[in-house]
């Protein structure tokens, strides 16, 4: 994962589900933002990323969204996709996670809207062996990869949209 993955990719519509189901995480609007301030919108420490958000003031693009890698020395148990690449949906076995509202503090009648998906993995620990450790050996896991019989790694998505008509400029 880069340091900072800008997924201005994700401003491009994402097919939505014409009634999203209803979120695993159920939350109020977050406090209305300031143009200009970067803000975190939520913290998903299994993929080591932030999702950060600020509000550009701009027409064309009124909201900036990425997804930041919180350290470099945070080893990912989950990685972080792009949705428009992903499309999740819960037919294709994608859990709605979270549904983030952003107010503009500038201009009321706006709001960011991102939109969180998980789809869990089946990765698992591997059997503590008999002096009580857990051990991955190269040999067999290339065995496993070349079978393509690896188990699959959680993973996220996240979809943003703008909501609301722009106050002037």
């Amino acid at each position: 994962m880069r340091t900072a993955l800008v997924l201005s990719a994700l401003l491009l519509p994402v097919p939505a589900l014409a009634a999203d189901p209803a979120p695993e995480i159920q939350r109020t609007a977050v406090s209305p933002q300031a143009v200009g301030t970067v803000h975190t919108l939520r913290q998903i420490p299994e993929a080591c990323a932030r999702l950060e958000g600020r509000f550009t003031g701009q027409a064309a693009q009124p909201y900036q969204f990425a997804v930041v890698r919180t350290s470099p020395h945070c080893q990912p148990r989950a990685r972080f996709v792009d949705a428009a690449k992903a499309q999740p949906s819960t037919a294709s076995g994608w859990i709605f996670n979270d549904v983030l509202r952003v107010p503009n503090a500038a201009c009321p009648s706006q709001q960011a809207v991102v939109k969180v998906w998980r789809k869990p993995g089946n990765a698992t620990p591997p059997k503590l062996d008999a002096q009580g450790q857990s051990r991955l050996y190269l040999q067999d896991e290339k065995a496993k990869a070349a079978a393509n019989r690896l188990a699959a790694v959680p993973m996220f998505a996240a979809a943003m949209t703008v909501e609301g008509a722009g106050c002037g400029g």
